[in-house]
């Protein structure tokens, strides 16, 4: 009993907290925001507009976020983050102030930033206020009713009820609490739900994601068969070919050995070298395919070994609090790998960095140079490569690089991170 008890007391507190905080967000962050961007959208033709709007935009999106991360923990209704995909190659403030616009996602949230104030309202007094009169009907009304004229609910004043007034605020103040238990929850599950009708994604917006990620797979499955050709294509060039000449070798070593054994230990030697060779090769194959420090170090210290064998200084700062599915990891790990190749390539940088962390969901790489510039995705070869291979885990990637430099590459992949680790770590690779 004891334990029930408790229980419905702690979602009495629950719901009463969270059902405050939904007020106090949307009359003191949704309401002005909307203000602000609809000034802001209405400035557009004096120019402020044009910078005014995606940053109003972006902190409506980013409360809308935190909405969606609210209501998964609150209430377990998942609202999909149906924001279209930054374009490549960065964007000026008109290009930005298009890519906004152009989403209706944008527009929705502005519609529920509105819409909010008043069904936040409603919820979360049915949240909170059901506990907040139950507890004032226990603690507050009877006692005082026993020196002033103090009333509560259908008794007012108490006085005149005597010890039914006094005994029945106890008990409907306590049903009151009880039921609030229920009742909070619910208020804000339909809280959530109201989000979810705006906040998440359009039929029309999944059917082109639907479209969008089977475009992906089919460029994944060209990509690997065509990766799969390569390992073979290595397999029989390289170590197949050593891996007979040392058979030969072997061979005619064991039939010089009565007659000639000077000759014989050449061949033995040369074997010896054919072996080492071919075991190299095999580890490179074996490195191009999973490398055996990001399956051991995960990450973080994968891409700390890559930038340790570059011929540049390269800044590593990494803030994970653990691994990423395997898929995912190794992806992200090859995305940053190919970005820091075209660096020492092409770029002529003097110092590069990587910055990798995960956050709202996604994990977040950028690699920059502060080489000549002018990389561009549209070209071809390992960017395009690795633009599909994120495209494949609904992963996007953009490049800023103008003529001069510097280059930023920024790679995002959604993805929840595993087994928290005990200390981020930073540092220089």
């Amino acid at each position: 009993m004891s334990e029930l008890l408790r229980e419905y007391g702690r979602r009495a507190l629950s719901g009463l907290l969270r059902g405050v905080v939904q007020i106090v967000m949307a009359f003191a962050v949704n309401l002005p925001l909307f203000i602000l961007a609809v000034l802001s959208i209405a400035a557009i033709p004096l120019g402020a507009g044009v910078v005014l709007v995606p940053v109003l935009f972006q902190a409506i999106r980013t409360v809308a976020n935190q909405q969606r991360v609210w209501a998964a923990e609150w209430s377990g209704v998942r609202i999909p983050v149906p924001y279209r995909a930054e374009p490549a190659g960065g964007l000026g403030p008109f290009r930005r102030l298009r890519w906004l616009l152009a989403d209706p996602a944008s527009w929705r949230d502005l519609l529920w930033t509105i819409l909010n104030v008043p069904v936040a309202l409603v919820l979360g007094v049915l949240a909170g206020g059901l506990v907040v009169y139950g507890l004032e009907g226990v603690l507050v009304a009877p006692w005082l009713s026993l020196f002033t004229d103090y009333g509560w609910g259908p008794f007012w004043p108490l006085d005149d009820w005597g010890a039914v007034g006094f005994i029945g605020t106890l008990v409907l103040g306590a049903a009151l609490v009880a039921v609030s238990g229920k009742v909070g929850p619910a208020s804000l599950k339909a809280h959530a739900l109201f989000g979810r009708s705006l906040l998440a994604p359009t039929r029309a917006a999944l059917a082109e994601r639907v479209e969008r990620l089977i475009e992906t797979r089919s460029e994944t499955v060209d990509a690997s068969a065509a990766e799969l050709r390569r390992i073979e294509r290595d397999l029989h060039d390289g170590a197949q070919a050593r891996l007979v000449a040392l058979s030969m070798n072997i061979g005619l070593a064991e039939e010089m050995m009565k007659h000639d054994p000077e000759m014989a230990q050449r061949l033995l030697a040369e074997a010896r070298e054919s072996s080492g060779a071919a075991l190299t090769e095999l580890r490179d194959l074996v490195r191009g395919i999973h490398p055996p420090v990001l399956a051991e170090r995960g990450l973080d210290g994968a891409v700390r070994a890559l930038a340790l064998s570059l011929p540049l200084p390269v800044d590593v700062h990494t803030d994970l609090a653990g691994r990423p599915e395997a898929p995912v990891e190794s992806a992200a790990y090859f995305a940053v790998a190919e970005m820091l190749a075209n660096v020492v390539k092409h770029s002529a940088a003097q110092r590069a960095w990587v910055q990798v962390e995960h956050s709202g969901g996604r994990l977040l790489m950028l690699v920059g140079d502060d080489g000549t510039g002018g990389a561009d995705p549209a070209a071809g070869g390992g960017m395009r490569g690795i633009e599909r291979r994120l495209a494949a885990f609904d992963g996007t990637m953009a490049v800023t690089s103008p003529p001069g430099g510097p280059t930023v590459v920024t790679m995002e992949l959604p993805c929840a991170l595993s087994s928290p680790k005990t200390s981020p770590s930073s540092g220089m690779g």
